[in-house]
């Protein structure tokens, strides 16, 4: 029987790093306690490489026995982008049994505070980072990302954003006394004396609906950000990237059992093919709390029709790159070349759209025109993904068919500056790999202007021809507003310009990257200092993460007497 975690031993190992994480929030400045490293990872408890994978390996073609109540069938079928059926089966809800059960803890979890709520999270966070090479795994082979972006973006970069979460939720609830003593003088007369105790309680039953390709990265925030404020958790997954959450629910459950809490506080929605569970979820007038990721038709979907909870999307956009000028030419390109080649360009903050006047650039190696700078960039995503091993690494595989029906589709928009490749994988002959494509767009057109104005998911992006930086400034401005924009990009030496620039952005709430042109990329954010989406343009009404992430999913009750 595992031992038991009490209150004392939970703070005394975690409180030192929840102070941490809350002055990494204050002060912005990079911090992270998941180390990024495979070769990090082997002891005081945690799986290295080899145990890692022989872990995965062990839950493939078997029932994954959560222990919730209410299962009422068992259902799986989840094939890896790679090419491999997992045939891992989940316990299929019966949400009437479910869903009361998951009433029972929340009293005790409420009362139990924000620090002790705090502590548990974080010890949930400590077993799955010691079991990161195999959750690094579990969302390759949901995911399509290759095991090195798998392994930290699921994992150490995934935990990160889940202990932020925590964070900014504890410093939310204490932001308010517990008690207090009230007196008002009354001149002559005895003061008004009240004593007043102010508790944070949840909202109730927080939903997180997962994602297909950042299962963890995009699940533990809303996750961990309405466990530590006091609400009960469902989980329902992706249908094609349910191990990693499952994973996620098995190990959450075991912490709260261990810590004296009902495990039913976090359990697993899986669902049958075409059932789709999650608008019934969604509706259900017990949920109170709604985390998306995905699609912008089922996110406006969300916010027009579970009205009942407080809901947070993040949804689809149209990201931008403005491309002026630039004192480090061949470093523009390739630090263009891997933001585009990453994951296939399967990530929400990937640019799509890059604005060049069409009278051409400034550079430190002379004047490039348009068509130089299309093709230039050509060249060096070729020179980035030349190497098929290098690729692979890079690229990952395709996630579904739709992606690679987009990218297929994209040749016919317009003038190819890039030209997308097959690319064979020797250890997964089933996985679909692709190159980018760039195709060249004009600003002026209609026709042009349907395609860049659409976003168009995976490893497709458009050189836009514009006519001045004052058009390219517009344009952005006027994509963010109607299409939303997780991240904008620009490259100019001219002050006025990029003042120009970051004024759209202030005014549209876009979160912006300057002449990026080393080693770090316009689609990656860190948590603890960078904000992912602003929940201010359509692209999603939340951000990761803020202090509205979580200040709404709790509310202060006051009980005051007469001291």
């Amino acid at each position: 029987m595992a031992a038991e975690l009490t209150a004392h031993d939970l703070i005394a190992k975690h409180r030192p790093t929840l102070d941490q994480a809350l002055e990494a929030i204050r002060t912005r400045a990079y911090w992270s306690p998941h180390p990024e490293h495979p070769k990090a990872y082997g002891e005081n408890g945690s799986l290295d490489a080899a145990a890692g994978k022989a872990a995965f390996d062990a839950v493939l073609n078997t029932r994954l026995d959560l222990g919730q109540p209410g299962t009422d069938d068992w259902v799986g079928g989840e094939v890896s982008p790679y090419g491999i059926e997992l045939a891992v089966d989940y316990p299929h809800p019966d949400l009437d049994v479910l869903i009361p059960a998951m009433r029972a803890g929340r009293r005790a979890w409420r009362d139990a505070g924000a620090e002790i709520r705090a502590v548990v999270c974080l010890e949930i966070l400590k077993r799955i980072s010691d079991r990161t090479h195999e959750f690094a795994h579990a969302v390759m082979h949901t995911s399509g990302q290759a095991f090195m972006m798998a392994f930290q973006a699921g994992g150490p970069h995934a935990q990160d954003r889940g202990l932020e979460a925590v964070a900014y939720a504890y410093a939310e609830q204490v932001r308010t006394p517990e008690t207090a003593e009230w007196t008002k003088p009354q001149g002559k007369r005895d003061p008004l004396a009240l004593t007043k105790r102010f508790t944070a309680v949840p909202r109730g039953l927080a939903l997180v609906i997962g994602c297909n390709t950042f299962p963890t990265w995009n699940g533990y925030p809303g996750l961990f950000a309405s466990l530590a404020t006091g609400n009960a958790v469902l989980v329902k997954p992706h249908p094609r990237a349910v191990l990693p959450l499952a994973l996620t629910v098995q190990v959450a459950r075991q912490v709260l059992t261990e810590a004296g809490f009902d495990p039913n506080l976090v359990a697993l929605a899986a669902e049958r093919p075409g059932e789709g569970i999650a608008k019934t979820l969604a509706t259900h007038p017990e949920v109170r709390i709604i985390d998306y990721t995905g699609s912008t038709a089922f996110g406006d979907w969300l916010e027009a029709n579970a009205r009942q909870a407080q809901v947070y999307t993040e949804k689809a956009g149209v990201n931008t790159v403005i491309v002026h000028s630039t004192a480090d030419y061949k470093g523009m390109l390739s630090n263009l070349a891997f933001s585009l080649s990453l994951y296939s360009g399967q990530m929400c903050t990937t640019p799509q759209n890059l604005l060049i006047p069409r009278d051409g650039i400034r550079t430190d190696e002379g004047p490039k025109t348009f068509d130089e700078v299309a093709a230039d960039l050509a060249r060096a995503v070729d020179g980035l993904l030349g190497d098929d091993a290098r690729a692979n690494a890079l690229l990952g595989a395709i996630v579904n068919p739709d992606v690679k029906a987009r990218l297929e589709a994209a040749a016919g928009l317009g003038e190819i500056a890039l030209a997308s490749r097959e690319i064979s994988n020797p250890e997964f002959p089933g996985a679909v790999v692709r190159t980018p494509v760039v195709v060249k767009l004009d600003g002026a057109k209609p026709d042009d202007q349907a395609a860049y104005m659409s976003e168009c998911f995976g490893p497709v992006s458009f050189a836009v021809a514009v006519d001045s930086a004052a058009d390219a400034v517009e344009l952005l401005r006027r994509t963010v507003r109607e299409k939303g924009a997780m991240t904008v990009g620009a490259y100019t030496t001219d002050a006025e310009v990029e003042q120009a620039i970051e004024e759209a952005c202030l005014e549209e709430a876009a979160q912006l990257s300057l002449n990026l042109t080393g080693g770090v990329y316009v689609n990656q954010t860190a948590a603890f200092s960078d904000f992912h989406g602003s929940g201010g343009n359509p692209a999603a009404n939340a951000a990761l993460t803020d202090g509205a992430f979580v200040a709404n999913r709790f509310r202060v009750v006051e009980v005051r007497r007469e001291a």
